[in-house]
Order: structure tokens, then C-alpha cells, then sequence
């Protein structure tokens, strides 16, 4: 996609959780927390989705106060008020009151020059899952690995 700039990624998500279904919202930000974003000073890790009152929160989503910005900084760790449809918030509304569903930060990016975050809706893996992800991901390396060996030999 042309004039989009990945900023923070949250790897961890993908490893703790299916992926399902993914929506992409706006952030309600203010002038020296967008400043401190395209300084790449933003982290997703840890990072997770509250729904309160038909409103859509991130939580734990950390963006270092911007050494310029003096007064005008922010607290780091506040709840950033996600945009989306009422609609869209109402189907994760739906789907996270039943159980073992998550709202998760996945992607941090600008998109024309607007701060977008991809949220996922999620559901939790048990450790066998993730033992299963990582062979899998390890076969494929071994499977290339030695595909490519094989490759330039001849």
C-alpha cells in the first residue's frame, strides 16, 4: 500500500493469540504524542483493548513523553480513545463478552500522514498451540534452509 509507514508492531500478540478478524481505527492523540510516534517512540507491547459506555480504549499502549514538548506532554501510559464505527464497536462489543475473545493492539502505522492502529479480534492460544505454531515456523525455516542449499549447489 503506497503512504503507509509501519511504527511499532506487536509481535507478541501474534504469538499469545488466533487472530480472527481485523479492524482498522483512528486514535484520538494529541500534538506532541503524534510528534512522539513519527519519532518511533511508541510501544504496543502488553498493549490491549477495553470496550466501556460503546467507547473503545487501548490500554498499556506506551508513547515517550516528547523531549520538546515541556508542559504540554502527556502521561505515557494513559487510555487513548480509539475511533471506529458504532457498528464495528458494537459486533467487538458482541464477540468479547463470549469467552476466551480479546480486543489486541497488533500494528502501529501512518497511514497519509494520519496515525492508524490495526486492532485484532483475538483468541487466547493454550501452550500446546504455541509449541504447534513454533514447529511448524521452525520446519518451514529447515524446509527453506535446506531448499536453498540444494538450490546452489548445482
Amino acid at each position: 500500500m503506497s503512504g503507509v509507514k509501519r511504527l511499532a508492531d506487536n509481535r507478541k500478540a501474534r504469538h499469545d493469540y488466533f487472530i480472527e478478524d481485523t479492524y482498522e481505527a483512528g486514535i484520538e492523540l494529541f500534538g506532541t504524542e503524534v510528534k512522539s510516534i513519527r519519532a518511533g517512540t511508541a510501544s504496543l507491547k502488553d498493549s490491549f483493548c477495553l470496550i466501556k459506555n460503546g467507547e473503545i480504549f487501548a490500554h498499556h499502549f506506551h508513547i515517550s513523553p516528547y523531549e520538546q514538548g515541556n508542559i504540554f506532554n502527556r502521561d505515557p501510559l494513559r487510555p487513548k480513545r480509539l475511533l471506529l464505527h458504532r457498528r464495528e464497536i458494537r459486533r467487538l462489543f458482541e464477540k468479547v463478552s463470549q469467552e476466551g475473545y480479546a480486543v489486541v493492539p497488533l500494528n502501529l502505522y501512518l497511514k497519509n500522514s494520519r496515525v492508524k492502529m490495526e486492532i485484532g479480534l483475538c483468541k487466547g492460544k493454550k501452550l500446546y498451540d504455541k509449541r504447534e505454531s513454533e514447529a511448524k515456523r521452525q520446519a518451514s525455516r529447515e524446509m527453506e534452509r535446506v531448499m536453498k542449499q540444494t538450490g546452489s549447489g548445482r
